[in-house]
């Protein structure tokens, strides 16, 4: 995360402050999360099952890809210069799209909404984030995620 100071990062509310690298979501990632979730449903482990719905084959766990969001913001989110600890503070608004197929690209687009007092020492950041997928038309999911910053 690039540090920087909080009257640059509030110059930057409003706009779009950049997309994450590209993160594959393959079968292997697919099955490890359906593993630590116990969410074993066949549209996301049996590619032989999954190949007969109009998805054609197996499709990451919308979950999955909402939990990617940390790593995407890691290479585009703002830290204040004065940042001891940054946490999830959680989402106001999670809309799943599309789905993302086995072995296709997702990444983050973020933009800044709002950077505020939430007390002393403690900035409420909000990023409205569109996770595209690769080569299609519709993203994956639209968010709006909140953290928390402490100074």
């Amino acid at each position: 995360m690039p540090s920087v100071s909080l009257a640059d990062i509030r110059a930057k509310v409003g706009t779009d402050i950049g997309a994450s690298d590209w993160i594959l979501v393959d079968q292997a990632r697919i099955q490890a999360f359906a593993d630590a979730t116990e969410d074993q449903q066949f549209i996301h482990v049996d590619p032989v099952a999954a190949a007969k719905t109009p998805f054609g084959g197996t499709i990451a766990h919308g979950f999955l890809t909402l939990s990617l969001l940390s790593r995407m913001a890691a290479d585009v989110m703002l830290a204040p210069d004065t940042l001891k600890m940054g946490v999830n503070y959680g989402s106001d608004r999670v809309r799943f799209i599309a789905p993302v197929r086995s072995g296709k690209r997702i990444r983050g687009r973020f933009t800044l909404d709002a950077v505020d007092e939430k007390a002393p020492g403690q900035l409420l950041f909000r990023h409205t984030v569109t996770v595209e997928i690769e080569g299609e038309a519709k993203p994956a999911l639209v968010a709006e995620w909140l953290g928390l910053t402490f100074a």
